[in-house]
């Protein structure tokens, strides 16, 4: 191998999630089904822009992935209800982040405490020692877990 030639490592955390569920329309069927089961019809309002067979495509993926998962509410003629596994569930604060970050990005309000009404922020938190901790602190810990 030359000097300039470079191995791959493989994908690193950020592909590998994004390889899952990184397209528009899966993380926003994710978010449709945070408040709970749906069935397609109503992933369809929901998600009123998304055509039938790309919600169907991404409901199947998404299963594949362990993102959610469906049960049958009827047989004939079949039907399906859609709800998030705990991978999926996970998956609510990193939308409510990407969330916030893109309103902070086009004027809205940026999400408040309710019981304060101050705007917060989200911050790396180090549960052993008990405090914030900054970009700078932070490692993946191995080459398996790159961040990027």
């Amino acid at each position: 191998m030359s000097e300039t030639a470079t191995s791959y490592a493989g994908p690193t955390a950020l592909e590998a999630a994004l390889d899952r569920v990184g397209d528009r329309w899966s993380l926003l069927i994710v978010d449709a089904l945070l408040d709970g089961p749906r069935r397609f019809g109503e992933l369809r309002e929901a998600l009123p822009a998304i055509a039938a067979n790309i919600l169907t495509d991404r409901l199947r993926r998404l299963e594949r992935e362990r993102i959610l998962v469906s049960a049958p509410y009827s047989t004939r003629p079949p039907r399906m209800e859609y709800r998030l596994t705990g991978d999926g569930r996970d998956l609510a604060s990193a939308l409510r982040l990407l969330a916030d970050w893109g309103n902070r990005r086009t004027g809205g309000e940026p999400l408040r405490h309710e019981r304060c009404g101050t705007p917060v922020e989200a911050r790396w938190f180090c549960p052993t020692c008990g405090v914030a901790v900054t970009d700078a602190e932070i490692s993946a810990g191995s080459e398996d877990t790159r961040l990027v």
